[in-house]
């Protein structure tokens, strides 16, 4: 890729005449020649960083792409364009994009965010849907185990809900799991979130996530580097999970196996320069083995949310730092609670317990401990699982 400078006339030209969106014939310039084949990522990043345009590339001539670089073939390839079923996939794509309140930016439109720029392997277009918010600058990601535990659930909830009170973007992959429980403590706090999908933008995956989804498009961005209508295969998730890095100042894994794509993307967040940081976590829990393994190679150690933003402070301008806000953690409840709710309460713990374990451990009637815990439930202090299991909150 060429190393010089891009100015701004040139980031003008190749978002678009507006400088700021692109219109319908930028974006076909720009499908026409990705779907060229030959013409990678960034082939086409650098080829547009050249001649100012996807379109003027697709007008070049043959001796003018070979001087820059491209093969015979590749010159070839590009001269002729993209072949017929290209062409009537790229049309179906644009009808569709018409059709929904879809954005799409490139690499060079001023609102493409800033940190996923200076990745090695920006994708050259995103799909958006949604909205992104320069608050969006200071953004940390949170992913794990599709499998996590009841535990690991509430604790990435918090962790999340505590992250985005103090006014951090929490940015996930909309998966089971580690994943929906990020996002949904972002919401909780009335933060913001986004979700990189692994799919087109105009598909959810996991499909029972479609509420999730809207939620999350109402309080932040639903992105996706792939195209419209396309399904979610498996090669599409290592890449995907380099945006969740690339956009984010560090990245906290909560809960994962040692084979879990979360591992992929705390090692690209580490080769893009980012944070890394993992939960400890019992040693004989297989969702315990990829975090502790993340510790052992050096990730930091984390166990509340003022842990990662102590480490990400260094890292900011003043001008992010101002948007930081004041922890929001709820208070003890010490103090706050009947003799025979705390002492219910002070039995619970972050692993699940049924209403006979804290029976047992309390030496109090059932119908006490019942009671203490839809008190303690009402108050969000605990909170209900399956088979009348409790977890404190």
């Amino acid at each position: 890729m060429d190393s010089h400078p891009i100015g701004a006339d040139v980031l003008a030209e190749a978002a678009g005449p507006s400088g700021r969106r692109m219109t319908s014939a930028a974006l076909e310039s720009w499908l026409r020649l990705r779907a060229i084949e030959g013409v990678g990522d960034l082939t086409a990043l650098r080829l547009v960083r050249h001649w100012r345009s996807p379109d003027a590339v697709l007008h070049a001539s043959r001796d003018e792409l070979i001087q820059h670089g491209c093969s015979p073939q590749l010159a070839d390839a590009i001269r002729r364009g993209p072949d017929g079923p290209a062409c009537r996939n790229i049309e179906r794509e644009l009808h569709a994009i018409e059709r929904r309140p879809i954005t799409v930016l490139s690499l060079f439109d001023p609102a493409y965010p800033a940190r996923l720029k200076m990745i090695a392997d920006p994708p050259p277009l995103l799909y958006l849907t949604g909205t992104l918010t320069e608050q969006d600058e200071l953004a940390v990601a949170i992913v794990g185990a599709r499998r996590a535990t009841a535990a690991g659930r509430v604790l990435t909830e918090e962790l999340s809900h505590e992250l985005a009170a103090a006014g951090v973007t929490v940015v996930s992959g909309l998966a089971r799991g580690v994943d929906a429980a990020a996002h949904r403590g972002a919401l909780a706090a009335q933060g913001r979130t986004i979700a990189v999908l692994g799919c087109g933008i105009d598909q959810t995956y996991p499909p029972e996530h479609e509420r999730l989804r809207r939620q999350i498009e109402e309080r932040g961005a639903i992105l996706s580097e792939v195209s419209v209508g396309a399904p979610p295969h498996s090669h599409h998730f290592p890449r995907r999970n380099r945006i969740i890095s690339g956009l984010s100042l560090g990245v906290v894994v909560t809960e994962a196996a040692i084979n879990s794509g979360s591992l992929i993307t705390a090692k690209l967040a580490a080769e893009q320069g980012r944070e890394v940081f993992a939960v400890p976590g019992f040693v004989k829990q297989e969702t315990s083995r990829g975090t502790n393994a993340l510790l052992k190679d050096g990730a930091a150690l984390i166990e509340r949310a003022q842990d990662v933003i102590d480490a990400v402070l260094p890292q900011l301008e003043p001008a992010l730092r101002l948007r930081l806000q004041p922890s929001r953690v709820k208070n003890d409840p010490g103090g706050q609670l009947g003799k025979e709710e705390q002492l219910v309460y002070d039995a619970l713990s972050h692993e699940p317990l049924t209403v006979d374990d804290v029976i047992v451990s309390t030496g109090l009637s059932v119908s006490t401990v019942a009671a203490s815990l839809l008190a303690l439930e009402l108050r969000q202090l605990v909170r209900p699982l399956p088979g009348q299991r409790y977890l404190r909150a």
